[in-house]
């Protein structure tokens, strides 16, 4: 297992960084073209990856909790709008009001084609959030794009994996593998209440504290220069780490903790920019300088995760892949995950942004670009891991592999293309209006 891993992974790095030029060129994300290889070097064609869901279940939970980790940090590092701009308005209406109505007919779908109450709930739970990890082409393109389609898709896919995370829970009491407590008092304070905001605020001080000390050190004593990486990795692990230890959601703290690592660097630039652009002029000398250490160190801890992302997206996507079976294609999955993709997504966009800050084009797109994937299969692996198991685990499983599956193609596929006539559509000047004939 072991020696093809590192061979298969070893071949697929390659191929992508000879072929990459060429292949952006083509209508499909490296997303569908990993799933496509995961798939037939899976035990369903070649037989090179054997892995199996349940057996498993520890691995793909610490393989995709790595690669959400890592993506939300990035995520947070790329949004560098002021916490006080409107611009936040749309996604944190997404990743809360337009969630919760996106499981609510998830749900509804699940029990419609025979799911009983807890495994339609866990499905519709661990298919809600975006996802941050394939969303790259819908993402923001750096960190002054203000673009507010681009803004929403990025801070929702980086919100919305900690959110979700209290109605898995919820999900697994009822299905008798969580307490809930009487009248579900113990998931409303441990699951909800304390986790969410706890984590929040967990991943603010150490993105803050973190970025203001490595920047003193640099400025003040010309200290901790170089290792960006291992800066970065520690910054993740440690927040994840105190969250896990205070029983709060990891996710959303690892996001917090990037977000505060960019906004300090706005606030630490913004009397700078008089005297030097502090973000576009960063070579290697600016790591100690007064007016560009904060914008540099943004730069080179963003640069970094960006490629960690890629790996994490190639070596998850081939596992979902070779997990995929013809026997997971039943009904029942394909139900579920058509009516995620094209009613469930579309309509809970549709209906919660409207009157909001955005085009009659950026609520279309918004509504179609619900990319599941790495987070949904985080939790499956999680409820796996958490006791799921009898009849109910297959459904779920199956739904959850097929709905990433067919996201991964149709969203793959049309980003690219899609989102290059949106671009062109927005640098387009405004047509003339017509004459007037009075």
């Amino acid at each position: 297992m072991a020696t093809s891993w590192f061979v298969i992974v070893g071949l697929l790095l390659i191929l992508i960084g000879l072929t990459d030029t060429w292949r952006r060129e083509l209508p499909v994300s490296a997303s569908a073209l990993y799933l496509l290889a995961g798939y037939l070097l899976g035990p369903s064609v070649l037989g090179f990856l054997q892995i199996d869901l349940q057996r498993d279940a520890v691995l793909l939970e610490r393989l995709t909790e790595a690669a959400v980790l890592v993506s939300i940090f990035a995520v947070g590092l790329r949004l560098r709008v002021p916490l006080s701009d409107r611009l936040w308005r749309v996604p944190l209406v997404m990743a809360t009001v337009t969630m919760l109505l996106t499981m609510a007919l998830i749900f509804g779908a699940g029990v419609a084609l025979g799911l009983a109450v807890g495994p339609a709930l866990l499905a519709a739970a661990a298919l809600s959030p975006t996802d941050p990890v394939l969303a790259s082409d819908v993402q923001v393109e750096h960190e002054h794009d203000r673009d507010r389609l681009r803004f929403s898709l990025t801070a929702e896919a980086g919100l919305n994996d900690g959110t979700a995370g209290p109605f898995v829970m919820l999900a697994l009491g009822i299905m008798g593998t969580h307490a809930l407590g009487p009248w579900g008092a113990l998931w409303w304070q441990r699951d909800l209440l304390w986790p969410t905001s706890a984590g929040l605020l967990l991943g603010w001080v150490m993105g803050f504290s973190f970025s203001r000390l490595v920047v003193w050190l640099r400025r003040e004593r010309e200290q901790a220069l170089g290792m960006e990486s291992f800066l970065t990795l520690g910054l993740i692990a440690l927040t994840y780490g105190l969250a896990l230890l205070l029983e709060v959601y990891g996710f959303l703290a690892v996001f917090a903790a990037g977000l505060a690592m960019r906004q300090f660097e706005r606030v630490d630039n913004a009397a700078a920019a008089t005297v030097v652009d502090p973000v576009t002029d960063l070579g290697p000398e600016a790591a100690a300088h007064p007016n560009r250490a904060s914008a540099y160190m943004a730069r080179v801890v963003m640069d970094f995760t960006l490629d960690l992302e890629k790996l994490a997206e190639l070596v998850v996507m081939v596992v979902i892949g070779a997990l995929l079976t013809a026997a997971a294609f039943t009904p029942q999955s394909l139900g579920i995950a058509a009516a995620t993709c094209f009613v469930a997504r579309p309509l809970a966009v549709l209906a919660t942004t409207q009157g909001m800050a955005l085009t009659t084009s950026q609520r279309r797109l918004a509504a179609w670009f619900g990319i599941r994937g790495v987070g949904s299969m985080y939790y499956l692996a999680l409820a796996l891991t958490h006791g799921l198991s009898g009849p109910a685990w297959r459904p779920v499983a199956d739904a959850v592999l097929v709905t990433v599956a067919l996201s991964v193609l149709m969203h793959g596929t049309s980003a690219t293309p899609v989102m290059r006539l949106y671009r062109r559509a927005r640098r387009s000047p405004l047509p003339s209006p017509p004459p007037s004939h009075r």
